[in-house]
């Protein structure tokens, strides 16, 4: 990875405790998305979504990498191999989530349910808790929310953090760290249901390890496509497809209600995906390690 310039003051404190530095960014970003889902509620309005605290990162990030004058192209916005990079994620993602709704409808219907599919925008909960929209509008926004939702995650987790720690450790130490924060990051989300009343402390314990467990696995697998691509836009493509399509547009329906089984949906295609990717990694791994003998 290749930043330009002479380093400045500001620049060499960022570089000499990177953990620390990503660990006060995280906080501060950790800070306004918990502000946001607990006291502006963007998601109880007509917008449907959380999106303050995704701007908000995307604006954090643009000032730290002016402070250590980096380029967009320095953290995984290169637009060497988009198209490419692009495919593969979707590729992934249609290929893994095609198994993982067969899968859903085949239980299912082992139930002795009638299943159909439905195009129509929710909010993404793993216990059912989602208010649904339809129409043209509300389809449009999900897509320009989630289309940010990546861009800020994928490029803070991803591109600055694995950037930033990879300084000055190696780099599985800092997909690894960066996964952890992506986990933890995602306890908002049942902390918000226990505050609520939706959750008692044991579901808000269970929902929040699962959480960490989940996001944290998504995160490897994203941090391994970025090192193997060398840009966030395979990982970039997987994460909307996951976000927007799999848990927020195609539903699974019966005659007694809508994404019942959802997390099985979610866990089979992130464990598939979770396996394909190692093997593409350590298959990549090993080629480049023959290079260079």
């Amino acid at each position: 990875m290749k930043h330009c310039g002479t380093q400045s003051l500001e620049t060499n404190r960022i570089l000499n405790n990177t953990i620390l530095s990503s660990l006060l960014i995280f906080l501060i970003l950790l800070a306004v998305h918990a502000f946001e889902a607990f006291f502006l509620r963007m998601d109880e309005t007509v917008f449907g979504e959380n999106f303050i605290n995704k701007v908000f990162g995307i604006i954090v990030l643009f000032y730290v990498l002016k402070s250590l004058k980096w380029k967009w192209s320095d953290v995984g916005f290169s637009s060497k191999g988009f198209g490419k990079s692009i495919c593969i994620g979707f590729a992934l993602a249609i290929c893994t989530f095609v198994v993982a709704y067969t899968a859903e409808i085949l239980v299912l219907k082992g139930y002795g349910h009638e299943v159909s599919l439905g195009v129509f925008t929710t909010g993404f909960s793993l216990i059912g808790e989602s208010a649904i929209h339809t129409g043209a509008n509300y389809i449009l926004m999900c897509i320009f929310f989630n289309i940010i939702n990546v861009m800020m995650e994928e490029g803070v987790f991803r591109g600055l953090f694995i950037g930033l720690v990879s300084a000055d450790h190696t780099m599985k130490v800092a997909v690894l760290f960066q996964a952890l924060l992506f986990g933890i990051w995602h306890i908002v989300t049942p902390l918000h249901n226990l505050v609520d009343g939706n959750l008692g402390i044991a579901g808000f314990l269970g929902l929040s390890i699962g959480y960490i467990i989940l996001a944290g696995l998504m995160g490897i697998k994203w941090g391994l496509l970025y090192k193997m691509t060398g840009s966030l836009y395979a990982g970039m493509a997987d994460h909307f497809f996951n976000n927007c399509i799999a848990t927020n547009l195609l539903h699974v329906m019966t005659e007694s209600g809508t994404d019942e089984m959802m997390i099985i949906r979610v866990l089979i295609a992130q464990m598939f995906s979770f396996a394909l990717v190692l093997i593409m990694f350590r298959r990549w791994n090993r080629r480049s390690n023959l290079k260079h003998l």
